[in-house]
């Protein structure tokens, strides 16, 4: 299984991108840069995309991935809310056309909705994927994507409490978010994100409930405090003795 990350940060700029990876060829997990980042030859490959929630960052390149595959029917697969979000602000016939209904100027739908409920299970793209909640406003799930090599459990934005979770995956590779450094904690903890500190406690709740802990990769940094984050996960790292990577766009990760 291989993962090919194409934005691993919250904020845009020349040398960063919004969330999104790409699974394989053909899965695509979040879309904040999901077309900037590909060719449309790359894009022809992508059967569906997952998105962990409706908030901008991750959903944005949903209607013009839409727009540039127009040929074709795209399943975007989410939980229920998120979809609702996307069909009534993005895809609403006003800000972009209505890609996932047969009143479009089409006539036919571009993009399927389909829903996927916390623990709930489907096979896309050759994948079994299960849905898991997390700690992240407007019923945000991460993803347990299970294939060739082994598990991947993305968690998505994600603030601390992920115990309960730790018991229903089991991941090779864990990408989970860090938006911020300790410094800014209680802001993090505020909106439903993670610094490293956290971070920190989450692992060694995982080791705790699996015996074992999986290479991490961190997503979603904050670009102006992203040096910040590095060095703490740094010491993140040393403390508790596994692989962690902040991962940058480009990067490609093997099970």
């Amino acid at each position: 299984m291989q993962i090919r990350f194409l934005g691993t940060h919250n904020t845009e700029s020349k040398k960063t991108r919004l969330a999104s990876f790409l699974v394989g060829t053909s899965l695509a997990v979040d879309a904040g840069s999901l077309t900037s980042e590909l060719t449309l030859d790359e894009q022809k490959e992508i059967g569906t995309v997952l998105v962990s929630h409706g908030h901008y960052d991750h959903i944005r390149a949903v209607p013009t991935f839409a727009f540039g595959n127009m040929g074709r029917t795209i399943r975007v697969v989410s939980a229920p809310e998120t979809l609702e979000i996307l069909s009534s602000h993005l895809m609403d016939g006003i800000i972009y056309p209505e890609f996932a209904s047969e009143d479009s100027f089409l006539k036919r739908p571009v993009v399927e909705l389909v829903p996927l409920r916390p623990h709930e299970s489907l096979v896309l793209e050759g994948y079994k994927v299960t849905a898991k909640p997390v700690q992240h406003p407007r019923g945000a799930i991460g993803f347990a994507i299970s294939g060739d090599g082994g598990e991947v459990f993305y968690t998505g934005d994600t603030g601390p409490g992920l115990a309960d979770i730790w018991s229903e995956v089991n991941p090779q590779l864990l990408i989970i978010e860090t938006t911020m450094p300790n410094r800014f904690e209680d802001i993090a903890r505020n909106a439903e994100h993670l610094c490293p500190r956290t971070l920190m406690v989450e692992l060694i709740q995982f080791q705790r409930v699996k015996g074992y802990l999986p290479r991490v990769a961190v997503v979603h940094m904050s670009p102006r405090l992203e040096s910040e984050i590095r060095q703490e996960i740094g010491l993140v790292e040393q403390q508790i003795g596994t692989t962690i990577r902040c991962v940058t766009e480009g990067d490609i990760l093997t099970l």
